[in-house]
């Protein structure tokens, strides 16, 4: 299978509680699973211009994302349905609150998008349904600890 390139910038967003915000994803064609805020980057864009511009149209918010903090590959199928090798840019950015504002989200985000909600380290641990980066855990614990 030919797997098209997409250069992803995802935010790591984490409340004053420190939970991490996750999208549920509620797909025609496979079952649901929860995501961190992101998405493509645009032609031209850089993956922090993409990093902020995806943080502000998922939530509202308008933040600097500052640097990357960890990069990946990931292999998938898109929600339209494109074989994908995506080179994801990481972004750990501190709300000042836990207020989410969708209005920005494109038609597809909002079928598909179906709600969010900020999760703790227990409630990862216990969640029922897939979420990604699925050690995203592990690397909360390791973007905390001091280097």
């Amino acid at each position: 299978m030919t797997r098209k390139l997409r250069p992803a910038a995802r935010i790591l967003l984490l409340d004053e509680a420190d939970r991490v915000l996750l999208f549920r994803f509620d797909p025609d064609d496979r079952p649901p699973f929860w995501c961190t805020p992101g998405g493509a980057v645009d032609p031209g864009e850089s993956y922090p211009e993409a990093a902020r511009r995806e943080l502000r149209e998922e939530t509202g918010l308008d933040l600097d994302c500052g640097p990357e903090v960890l990069q990946r590959h990931a292999e998938f199928i898109t929600i339209e349905g494109v074989p994908v090798s995506a080179d994801e840019r990481y972004f750990l950015v501190r709300a000042p609150h836990d207020a989410v504002d969708t209005a920005g989200h494109t038609e597809l985000e909002q079928r598909v998008m179906t709600r969010f909600h900020w999760f703790t380290r227990a409630d990862l641990a216990a969640a029922t349904e897939p979420y990604f980066p699925e050690d995203l855990p592990a690397i909360l614990d390791a973007l905390e600890r001091p280097q």
